[in-house]
């Protein structure tokens, strides 16, 4: 088979990675690809939203599976794009992508069919907006951009003043563009995080394996929202209690909603939930792979990525019976100080050699490129994401710090609490 997998982050790198492992797999493309997807994938020189040239690129090559794994062209309807041409591509529509494009159109969805979430309000103008925080709201409160605003459109504000002055930020000022032209204001809910990653034909849901998490720049979850500084799976706050709750209100709830909406949903949801003192809620729905998510949860699956893929495709996953290793898996995010705000890039990177040959280590590649001479430099916030699996979360943990040691670039970041909570349990 010839796979084309679209994207150029961590994300892309593990999947392209996991496909790589794959039998079924002679050639894997990569548009437009990293200097770490390089090394298993032929990077080729398209933009992710450039959805014509994909297509032609995918007839051109005879291309037997395409893999979108970003959220702008899921929401955009590259999916339908492919499709229209006869091509296999695995990702949602544009109709069922909305479950991550819109926070309200998700809200509204779980509110319809009772899926467990915290208490919401959508406005489409912030006179309405600040009318509702100053003579109804109760703080702290929880706004977010309607439309997609890389991870990072959403503000905690503890106080009406930042409230108000949130609202001006994302309608007002459009920090985050378009994606602020509407926005939900939401009940702030307590508890931890975890992510829950699954696969979806339309029909049936798969759950992968939980992963945490760490959102905020710097260390004890201070500093600014980001893509995500580390990630851990599986989370050990995920108890079968939990998953038993999930299963029976919202797993399957979800997918039934979409369906009965007309929205027929094939990919992967990931569900971004709150472990409440009342139950889990769901936060947040992202129609494709988390990342830094895929790059804890793909190197515990055992299964062959493509016999998922297709069976999602075809509408046959109740046949497959996914699997993992009981191995526990860390990554800690190498980033550019400065990130999220303002960084510099185009430092070499140094030490990399040092992974090669070893099975329980790897170096997921997120924002790098060949410069001129042909050295691997840094091109983005988050540059590498270092991964370890061990017998358990802590072994793992301890194996991933080690390895962040083995790699060097001139504003080299990290945060030093990445699965930190796992160390006193």
């Amino acid at each position: 088979m010839k796979v084309l997998v679209v994207g150029s982050g961590g994300r892309e790198h593990a999947i392209c990675w996991k496909l790589s492992k794959s039998a079924k797999v002679d050639k894997i493309y990569c548009a437009p690809g990293n200097a770490g997807i390089a090394s298993v994938a032929e990077c080729v020189d398209i933009k992710a939203m450039e959805f014509e040239k994909l297509v032609a690129f995918a007839k051109e090559k005879e291309i037997d599976l395409t893999v979108i794994g970003m959220d702008d062209p899921l929401v955009g309807g590259i999916v339908d794009e492919f499709e229209k041409e006869g091509l296999r591509v695995f990702g949602p529509r544009k109709n069922a992508a909305i479950l991550e494009g819109s926070k309200a159109f998700s809200k509204d969805l779980m509110k319809k069919y009772n899926i467990p979430t915290a208490a919401y309000e959508t406005f489409n103008s912030a006179d309405a907006a600040k009318k509702y925080l100053e003579e109804e709201a109760e703080f702290p409160i929880v706004l977010k951009a309607d439309g997609l605003a890389l991870g990072k459109g959403v503000l905690i504000c503890e106080t009406k003043e930042e409230a108000l002055a949130g609202v001006d930020e994302l309608m007002l000022d459009k920090k985050f563009g378009s994606a602020g032209d509407r926005i939900v204001i939401e009940e702030f809910m307590t508890g931890r995080e975890v992510s829950v990653l699954s696969f979806v034909d339309g029909k049936t849901i798969k759950i992968m394996a939980s992963a945490q998490d760490h959102k905020r720049a710097k260390d004890n979850d201070e500093g600014l929202n980001t893509g995500g500084m580390g990630n851990f799976c599986p989370s050990p706050f995920y108890t079968d209690e939990v998953d038993d709750f999930c299963k029976k209100y919202v797993y399957q709830a979800t997918v039934d909603a979409m369906a009965k909406e007309g929205r027929e949903f094939k990919g992967v949801i990931f569900f971004g939930l709150m472990l409440t003192p009342k139950g889990p809620r769901v936060l947040e729905y992202n129609a494709r792979f988390g990342d830094p998510e895929a790059q804890v949860v793909l190197p515990r699956m055992k299964n062959d990525i493509v016999d998922v893929f297709e069976a999602c495709i075809d509408g046959t996953l109740d046949k497959i019976d996914l699997e993992f290793v009981d191995d526990a898996c860390v990554c800690v995010v190498l980033a550019s100080d400065g990130y999220p705000v303002s960084y510099e890039k185009g430092f070499e990177i140094k030490g990399m050699e040092k992974f090669e040959g070893k099975d329980d280590y790897i170096l997921f590649h997120a924002g790098t490129k060949f410069n001129e001479e042909g050295k691997i430099v840094t091109n983005g916030g988050r540059v590498l994401g270092v991964t370890a699996l061990g017998s358990s979360l802590k072994e793992a943990r301890r194996k991933a710090y080690e390895a962040t040691e083995w790699v060097e670039f001139e504003n080299k970041y990290m945060r030093t609490d990445i699965a930190k909570a796992v160390e006193n349990m």
